[in-house]
């Protein structure tokens, strides 16, 4: 297979609050759920990441089973894997973070074994633009696309870094408050003009329960959120929509615009999915099925014909 997706981001244990209940310690990082979204495409997936010697084997386990590539994981014995706490609030969309305890990632230099460095498709999950810019220099080939998904911690306080990656990468995905953050713009349209200019040919920004927006040049595609009766843990949304964004442009091999608007709606999908249970519960249940279901959601609920004089 030549679909090849290299992803490099964190693998993590999360202890998660939210009105609908909490729990103590359960998988999490961007690398898991990216990992587990990606590699239910056609497609050949490996991880770059650190955890430490408490990673369960079971966990690691239910990754290699989904035909994830782990050699380019390391396991540090005697650390501790990457943890975070956090609480939501009612509404889901304001969360606090109560613990975050780096341990191995704080000394995680990426690997990147011999037979990932000419990935089709890299996916630069959210971690220090450091790491990021190790990952990028060992590639061997340039990828088709690399993708980037950053967060407001790196902006505050590594932003000559982070440029740095920015001005590498030909996508990023950041949330709404984090463009205008990046960019000092309060108009969307305005802010992903100016993200243009730092580097990426293509700009998405997401905005929660109200969709995502993504922008090429003049071109803007808008891809709404799935309304969904129930949500319980918010928290893998983000990197669960890189991971199906990432998978199906990986299995399809067609980074156009036009195909990366189906991508979005991929990704939206996996992530409408994800959100239904804690952390990863819901994409170890995961069929085409249900994939199948929310794409046709998707349409129905975009899809209208109109006259126009």
């Amino acid at each position: 297979m030549n679909n090849k997706l290299l992803v490099v981001g964190t693998m993590a244990y999360d202890a998660i609050s939210t009105p609908f209940g909490k729990v103590d310690k359960i998988l999490g990082g961007a690398a898991t759920y990216i990992g587990l979204c990606a590699s239910r495409f056609s497609l050949d997936c490996g991880i770059v990441s650190v955890v430490g010697e408490d990673f369960e084997n079971a966990h690691l386990e239910l990754l290699k089973n989904q035909g994830i590539d782990l050699s380019g994981v390391e396991i540090v014995h005697g650390g501790a894997t990457f943890f975070w706490s956090g609480e939501y609030l009612n509404n889901l969309n304001t969360r606090t973070t109560l613990e975050t305890q780096l341990n191995v990632l704080e000394n995680f230099n990426p690997k990147i074994p011999e037979h990932m460095k000419s990935p089709d498709i890299v996916m630069l999950g959210n971690l220090s633009p450091d790491v990021q810019l190790q990952a990028l220099e060992q590639l061997k080939t340039k990828p088709k696309l690399v993708v980037l998904d950053t967060m407001n911690f790196w902006m505050e306080h590594f932003r000559p870094a982070l440029d740095q990656v920015i001005a590498k990468v030909d996508v990023i995905s950041i949330n709404d408050e984090e463009a205008r953050q990046l960019t000092g713009e309060y108009s969307l349209v305005k802010a992903a003009d100016q993200i243009h200019q730092m580097g990426p040919k293509h700009v998405i920004i997401k905005k929660g329960e109200h969709g995502a927006l993504l922008f090429h040049k003049n071109e803007i595609f808008c891809a709404p959120a799935l309304p969904l009766e129930e949500v319980f843990d918010p928290t893998g949304a983000g990197d669960s929509f890189a991971g199906g964004f990432t998978g199906y442009l990986t299995q399809t091999g067609d980074i156009s615009f036009n195909n990366m608007k189906l991508a979005v709606i991929y990704g939206s999908a996996m992530a409408s999915f994800t959100v239904e249970k804690f952390g990863t519960e819901n994409l170890v249940n995961y069929t085409p099925a249900i994939m199948a279901a929310r794409l046709k959601a998707f349409k129905e609920l975009t899809t209208f014909e109109i006259e126009i004089e």
